[in-house]
């Protein structure tokens, strides 16, 4: 059951830290100081687990960064330097199927190889405080690749000849210059023209709606009641509803009316159907759909990487959760939480819908929520970094909230540093392009800004060999001297 007692935060809770990809390298290289020997395999392991470290989904697709595919060369002008870097289209592989394609609007940032990234509402990313995010949506649907008659483009353009290569570099210059207000220009003429147009010729849209969402994404309730509305929102024709997994507690989801639902359209409410028997607990429902995810929604990476914004979907895999927690009497609360770009922190909602207050320790302050109420509490988290806490209470009530806060473009954070997307090297060249522009696979990654964990991952890979080395070393001479 239940009570008013104070519900805890963990010691983790709130405290901002490293990336999880750094903090997992160095727990990794602290076992081999420790142990001596590691098989390499620990490194694979290292990688999974901050891969686990995912932040609350608010819904739609999450996938994976393959790697810069398709580009051309730009220069970027800062700092009383020119850089001279990769411009183009990226790739990733959704969760559960499908591909799709994004430009980057975070020039300063590096990615990071096979990334984690979720779709993400604009307002908690860069976009939210950027005047011109309307202006970038503008030019993903009227450029390459959801224009990809490339003859019709460069008439309109006034460009002369483009190709997949030099009009995906044409069109991730225009962005840039909205995106991160960067003074930077394409190596070929005719993708520079593609460029120069489009940021003329931009004009405001709104943002893309979420491909699935549930809202709310926590609700809570009595036992004999429904708990609800939970109302889907979806670009889909109709979606799959997926009951609670524990089907002995009785806990259904319905309609309004009770009456059973597998499958939802947008604006459909649903509802957790408690018997007035069960046992106070907390069960959870998924909502799956296959669609296009619509252009210009925002991807913001799990971990530390470059914020992207999407140009094209193909059929994908799409989804979403929804709790509900229910008791017979006393505190019965609801927590959800999403970043807030605007106050620089995380969004914690508590809701009781109990017969009792129900109090909490948050930021190091003791909160409480009337029954009946809702109290929101800003949790502030400084810009790039990662925050993990967790809300315990009675009745074995735990709710964890993970994830990184990244709300402005690098450069705006640091004052226009040395970009990080574009390496000194130059990539392979196709068909013997003078501008060295290439359609290239994942090992291209690197020229848009490797992870910065990555000589840290050399230096650890160096002294598992030497460690091992040295193993059998003395296990030879051991042998030796047993035999002598």
């Amino acid at each position: 059951m239940f009570s008013a007692s104070s519900a805890t935060v963990s010691s983790s809770s709130v405290t901002t830290a490293n990336s999880p990809r750094r903090r997992g390298i160095a727990r990794l290289a602290a076992s081999v100081v420790a142990s001596g020997l590691v098989m390499a395999g620990a490194l694979a392991g290292a990688g999974s687990a901050v891969a686990d470290e995912t932040p609350q989904h608010q819904g739609g697709a999450a996938a994976v960064l393959d790697g810069l595919k398709t580009f051309d060369r730009a220069v970027l002008h800062t700092n009383g330097r020119d850089q001279q870097l990769p411009a183009g289209l990226f790739e990733m592989t959704v969760d559960g199927g499908g591909k799709l394609k994004t430009y980057c609007i975070d020039i300063h940032n590096p990615t990071q190889d096979q990334a984690k990234y979720l779709e993400t509402p604009w307002n908690q990313t860069s976009l939210g405080s950027n005047k011109n995010a309307g202006k970038i949506r503008w030019i993903l649907e009227h450029s390459y690749p959801q224009v990809d008659d490339l003859a019709a483009l460069a008439k309109e353009a006034g460009t002369g000849p483009l190709t997949e290569k030099t009009a995906a570099a044409g069109t991730q210059v225009a962005i840039w210059r909205y995106s991160d207000d960067a003074d930077i220009d394409a190596t070929d003429a005719q993708a520079e023209k593609l460029a120069d147009w489009l940021e003329r010729s931009a004009v405001d849209q709104a943002e893309p709606k979420a491909s699935l969402a549930l809202d709310p994404a926590a609700v809570s309730g009595k036992s004999g009641e429904r708990l609800g509305p939970i109302t889907v929102h979806t670009n889909a024709g109709q979606a799959s509803v997926t009951p609670p997994a524990d089907a002995a507690s009785g806990v259904k989801v319905t309609d309004k009316a009770g009456k059973p639902v597998t499958a939802a359209t947008d604006g459909a409410e649903l509802y957790f159907d408690v018997p007035a028997g069960a046992a106070d607990g907390t069960a959870s429902l998924t909502v799956q759909a296959t669609t296009s995810v619509p252009v210009g929604r925002a991807f913001a990476g799990v971990t530390k990487s470059q914020t992207m914004i999407l140009a094209g979907s193909s059929e994908s895999t799409v989804s979403a959760t929804a709790t509900g927690t229910w008791a017979k009497k006393g505190a019965i609360p609801a927590v959800s939480a999403k970043k807030n770009c605007a106050k620089g922190g995380v969004d914690v909602t508590a809701s009781n819908t109990g017969d009792e207050a129900f109090t909490f320790e948050l930021a190091g302050a003791k909160h409480t929520v009337e029954a009946g109420k809702s109290e929101t509490i800003t949790v502030p988290v400084a810009e790039d970094q990662a925050y993990d806490f967790t809300i315990t209470g009675p009745g074995g009530f735990t709710k964890t909230f993970k994830g990184v806060l990244d709300c402005k473009t690098s450069g705006s954070a640091t004052g226009g540093t040395e970009t990080q997307t574009g390496g000194d090297k130059t990539p392979a060249t196709s068909g013997g392009s003078s501008t060295g522009s290439t359609t290239g696979g994942s090992g291209d990654l690197a020229e848009t800004g490797g992870s910065s964990a990555t000589p840290v991952i050399a230096g650890v890979a160096i002294a598992l060999v030497v460690v091992g080395g040295g193993a059998v070393f003395l296990l030879r001479k051991r042998k030796a001297q047993t035999t002598a």
